[in-house]
């Protein structure tokens, strides 16, 4: 637990107390009502603030003593409430006012449920720590989590030895909307998934894995209660988690449009004679901004360029999804990106039918400054859906190896991930 934290439990007398902030006090109000009769839970609380320069953003975490419902298969837990990512106080020492009718800071706090052992006699304090980086996240990124998102974590969310290593976002089943005076405020609360889970829902989406735990109560149940001492995935309480999954995935697609990961690309040739004004008409596209909103400086936006081939790179961890970005998102008419972890680089692979791109049938790669856009037609979709089956075993593949398409000068190259 950060230094700048303490636990705190029994109140200064009541002549000492500071008023309550406002927003606060409407979350604390709320909390109420479902624990009636732990009206001063126990608290990890930010000693120096965040807004006096503290490093934690969030100023309290409460943690509540839940009974469950045994005989609905909703065991025991610690319930864990977060208070600073929303506007506890109105005055815009942390974040900017809003009314009554607008959002509240971020719109939401995290909550956790955590299954509680026989031995427990108190709530462990590692739920803070892991909300406290989250918070922190939400702080320095600017972007908010909501329901069905997931969280990559790669390593036990307690540093234990668990399986449990990862984390998807779902509604509280308790806690509901609830408006505030300075905005309205939604609980996200965390669910710890293994890493077979985090990439099932990555390959379809968080909110069809969220049912099936949902559906298992040796996975978390109804309440979404996470037991660091599951020893099994989805895959292994419910036989036909797989099958579910797949027919979903051919269904719906998937939700993940695209990751960081380490991937490069060169030109083979470009086209030469045209100039690419009409390109430069589509700047205001959705799918545009979405990259080049925190990215490219503006001299970079104007170089625009079609090329004649292309060469992609990307080593294994990111190579291996490029099966879920062909079947799962330009199959279906989406598109997908890769973001370089090092540098700007950026390669985004988009479908016929997705609008505002700068790529055409007649020059299907376009690069914009590092960005660059590769055009799958329909029939090299289904092509590269089979040809990257072999990708769904990367233990069994010989790197680096590439796969080429020379009537379409488009080549990628899988390279080994230390490399």
């Amino acid at each position: 637990m950060n230094e700048a934290a303490t636990l705190t439990h029994h109140p200064p007398p009541l002549n000492m107390l500071p008023p309550t902030p406002a927003g606060l006090e409407a979350l604390y109000s709320l909390c109420r009502k479902i624990y009636p009769n732990q009206v001063n839970p126990l608290q990890v609380t930010a000693l120096l603030k965040y807004w006096l320069g503290g490093p934690d953003p969030l100023d309290y975490i409460s943690m509540y003593a839940n009974p469950g419902i045994p005989n609905e298969n909703v065991p025991p837990h610690w319930h864990y409430i977060s208070f600073g990512l929303s506007d506890l106080h109105g005055d815009g020492r942390v974040h900017d006012p809003s009314g009554p009718d607008g959002v509240s800071g971020f719109g939401f706090e995290l909550t956790f449920r955590l299954k509680r052992e026989t031995s427990d006699t108190s709530p462990p304090t590692w739920p803070a720590t892991l909300m406290q980086s989250l918070a922190k996240y939400v702080f320095q990124s600017g972007n908010t989590l909501c329901a069905n998102d997931h969280v990559s974590w790669h390593c036990a969310l307690d540093n234990s030895e668990s399986r449990i290593q990862h984390m998807l976002m779902t509604v509280d089943p308790q806690l509901s909307a609830t408006q505030t005076p300075f905005g309205t405020v939604n609980f996200v609360q965390i669910v710890g998934i293994c890493t077979e889970e985090l990439k099932a829902s990555q390959q379809w989406n968080g909110a069809g894995i969220l049912d099936i735990l949902k559906r298992l109560p040796e996975a978390g149940g109804s309440w979404h209660i996470t037991d660091m001492r599951r020893g099994e995935s989805i895959f292994e309480l419910e036989p036909y988690a797989h099958e579910e999954i797949e027919r979903g995935f051919e269904l719906d697609g998937s939700n993940l449009s695209g990751v960081s990961g380490r991937c490069s690309w060169s030109e083979q040739g470009y086209f030469s004679g045209k100039d690419c004004k009409d390109l430069n008409l589509r700047l205001e596209s959705p799918l545009h901004q979405s990259f080049i909103g925190n990215s490219l400086d503006s001299a970079e936006l104007l170089r625009i360029r079609k090329l004649d081939g292309i060469h992609l790179i990307f080593n294994l961890e990111a190579g291996s999804l490029l099966p879920l970005a062909i079947r799962g998102r330009v199959k279906h008419g989406r598109h997908f990106t890769f973001k370089s972890v090092i540098g700007e680089t950026a390669i985004t692979l988009v479908a016929r039918s997705v609008t505002g791109t700068l790529v055409h049938p007649d020059y299907p790669y376009v690069s914009q400054g590092c960005w660059l856009q590769v055009l799958i037609p329909d029939d090299l979709a289904q092509d590269m859906a089979v040809t990257f089956q072999v990708l769904a075993s990367p233990e069994a593949l010989s790197l680096p190896k590439t796969f080429s398409w020379p009537d379409r000068k488009l080549s990628i190259t899988i390279v080994a991930d230390k490399v």
